[in-house]
């Protein structure tokens, strides 16, 4: 295989083999055509690096996948432990387990850390316990009273993360979680996302930092104008310089 080989064939032909799978999917912004037949899989508790230069597709596909955009402008097939998720609206796939956080985190105005929690669990479905929650970020237990929007940035993706844990979780999405942040704070987010990782909590992570995200992941998929242009493993993209510096300029 040549250093710029793609392989863009999921490992298993059929949904019921993968924990989740995508399977062509086709999504619109607008008029424009952001995401062109995208397939992937993940199977239970790995973590996908979803990569790729600006404007590649990589938000329009985890917005895709929570079925944030008009389904109507959606096309291909997404299963998530035997549902069909295509199938569903938002909500409905919140409630199957698909919980997105985004790049602007959307903490609740006027809600104490505390109450920002306690809202996500109103939903059908149990998440992590409050004590459970503080027990992993001992930061937001020290702030539990404080108005979630007047939180650092850093403290801010922690509630962000927090809160899609509060919920039924089965497939966390993460789009640019170290966005605008120190790298001090990179540093302490990224032992969350560690720790996510040994709790075996399946995770699709979209982020600049890509070399960050590798690190971190156990498989990559990288975009290029809203198409797979490879697919295969985390350690393959960090050993290849020549893919990188095509695909992600680095």
């Amino acid at each position: 295989m040549s250093a710029l080989a793609v392989d863009t064939a999921p490992a298993s032909a059929s949904p019921e083999r993968a924990f989740f799978s995508v399977r062509d999917i086709h999504a619109y912004y607008g008029e424009s055509y952001i995401v062109q037949g995208v397939s992937l899989e993940i199977n239970h508790g790995e973590i996908l690096a979803l990569l790729g230069r600006n404007g590649a597709g990589k938000t329009s596909t985890l917005r895709a996948i929570a079925r944030l955009d008009d389904p109507e402008l959606h096309r291909g097939e997404i299963w998530l432990d035997g549902q069909p998720i295509h199938k569903m609206k938002s909500f409905e796939a919140a409630r199957a387990g698909i919980q997105l956080v985004p790049e602007d985190r959307r903490i609740i105005q006027g809600l104490t850390v505390e109450e920002n929690l306690i809202l996500s669990q109103v939903a059908p479905g149990k998440g992590w316990e409050l004590d459970r929650i503080y027990g992993h970020f001992p930061r937001l237990a020290e702030r539990r009273k404080q108005e979630g929007t007047t939180l650092s940035g850093g403290e801010q993706q922690m509630l962000a993360i927090a809160r899609a844990l509060a919920r039924d979780l089965k497939l966390l999405l993460l789009d640019e979680p170290y966005e605008g942040l120190a790298p001090v704070i990179v540093h302490e987010i990224e032992g969350i996302l560690t720790e996510i990782k040994k709790l075996g909590i399946t995770t699709i992570i979209v982020e600049q930092n890509a070399v960050a995200a590798l690190k971190l992941a156990d498989r990559a998929v990288i975009l290029d104008t809203g198409e797979v242009a490879f697919t295969g493993t985390a350690q393959e993209v960090l050993e290849n310089t020549q893919l990188r510096h095509e695909y992600l300029a680095i």
